[in-house]
């Protein structure tokens, strides 16, 4: 069925505005971000089935898919902020939000239109009920639909969760980027490295070129071998280029030269060096396929990749005296290198805000984290979140000092009126406890 040719669908229950469009899809649709795997199908029909209806719009612009355990999110706002420096209309694709719906779906930085949502659903309803699509499923094509129909130049699409059977991977895309692969969503994914790799690997397609960001021993030969048998170029961004720190600045160089001197990142904290190298590799390979992108373009793109694209939640400064900080990592690799930037950081005392949801391991997370620390411990407001009394349970004999505040807002808003000017405030370990930060 296509929805294009019922211009009239939903007579009884046409939706009037954009709240009860987003409604409607969180409520009659399986939401992975709150139910956790009961949302999710173990194949791509669903998504097929959508764009087919839709008239498959994701053959109708140029994309760069992207996957990864930890990284893909700061490096798909990267590589779409640098191309639209350059000029290109450029669609993004991201999840989850952190708090409009809209955040998932942009064009050139601006966000999906209220107006566009409430059409797309009210077209979509007869299809919804037919396909009975995720929420996820329904967005992915939204997404497309919506870059077809702004006619961008080019699409950078982040994969929600592992890579081959993501929803995102019926595109054909122009270049593959993978992050760093950790520990996260095994009970998903797989339960070595390899197993993860293997699925993230799934988005390489036949002939096109792929980027892997860091190279890692235990999984590196599984992109060998992935790329190998579908003739795709593959190239370890780390083992062509390296990145040198100097006063807050970057130069990045290959060999004995300098490829690109001076850049300013925009996302603060030394964790973003090897997505930075991953991203300049990805637009050296973006040259090579005739893109116009200059180093100016670049050195703009990583610099002002927040007011570009809106990117949230990275490293992100809330306040000073205290200074507060967030950040959305939430499995041990992210966390762990949270960890090693809130060591770097000069305060008086630490007080860290922290939720996770069920399916992670608090011990493996608590145990990156500082002994010396308040805690204060909260959950997120959706079904997967931990009970913050479970949290504090795991962490009696650490040596914590910590209280219960299962609300979030009122546990930052205790941290930061305990915090002296000289303190630290983090809040994390989890990218829904960030969404309900009211800075954010």
């Amino acid at each position: 069925m296509n929805p294009e040719s019922h211009p009239d669908v939903i007579t009884d229950s046409m939706i009037t505005s954009y709240r009860e469009a987003v409604d409607y899809l969180y409520q009659n649709l399986p939401m992975f971000q709150r139910v956790g795997a009961a949302a999710l199908k173990k194949d791509l029909s669903n998504t097929i089935a959508l764009c087919e209806a839709l008239g498959n719009p994701q053959n109708r612009f140029q994309s760069i898919h992207i996957a990864g355990t930890n990284g893909k999110g700061s490096t798909a706002h990267m590589i779409a902020a640098v191309l639209q420096s350059a000029g290109y209309r450029t669609g993004l694709y991201t999840s989850p939000h952190l708090k409009s719906f809209t955040e998932r779906i942009r064009v050139n930085g601006l966000e999906m239109e209220e107006d566009a949502v409430t059409e797309f659903v009210n077209r979509a309803q007869l299809l919804i009920e037919e396909v009975k699509p995720s929420f996820f499923e329904i967005t992915v094509a939204m997404a497309f639909e919506y870059f077809a129909s702004k006619e961008v130049d080019v699409a950078v699409v982040e994969v929600g969760l592992g890579g081959r059977l993501d929803s995102t991977n019926i595109i054909r895309p122009m270049l593959s980027v993978i992050t760093n692969i950790g520990m996260d969503h095994k009970e998903l994914l797989g339960d070595t490295l390899e197993d993860i790799a293997r699925e993230k690997a799934g988005i390489i397609k036949e002939g096109v070129p792929v980027v892997v960001s860091e190279r890692q021993r235990e999984v590196e030969h599984v992109f060998h071998d992935v790329a190998a048998d579908l003739n795709a170029p593959l190239v370890f961004a780390d083992n062509e280029l390296t990145l040198q720190r100097r006063q807050g600045r970057i130069n990045v160089e290959g060999g004995d030269r300098i490829i690109l001197s001076s850049i300013e990142p925009g996302l603060k904290g030394s964790y973003q060096d090897q997505n930075i190298c991953g991203v300049m590799m990805a637009l050296l390979k973006l040259r090579e396929c005739g893109y116009i992108i200059s180093d100016d373009d670049i050195r703009k793109g990583i610099r002002d990749v927040t007011a570009l694209t809106g990117l949230k939640g990275r490293w992100q400064q809330l306040g000073e005296k205290p200074l507060v900080i967030c950040d959305t990592a939430h499995n041990v690799e992210g966390l762990r290198r949270v960890a090693t930037q809130i060591q770097e950081q000069r305060y008086d005392t630490l007080h860290i805000v922290f939720g996770i949801t069920k399916e992670k391991d608090p011990d493996a997370m608590l145990d990156l984290l500082p002994i010396d620390a308040r805690y204060y411990f909260c959950q997120a407001a959706i079904p997967r979140a931990m009970d913050a009394k479970v949290l504090a349970e795991r962490a009696q004999g650490r040596g914590l000092t910590y209280t219960v505040i299962p609300d979030v807002a009122q546990a930052v808003r205790t941290a930061r009126q305990a915090a002296g000017p000289g303190d630290m405030v983090f809040i994390g370990g989890s990218t829904f406890v960030v969404a309900e930060v009211e800075e954010i």
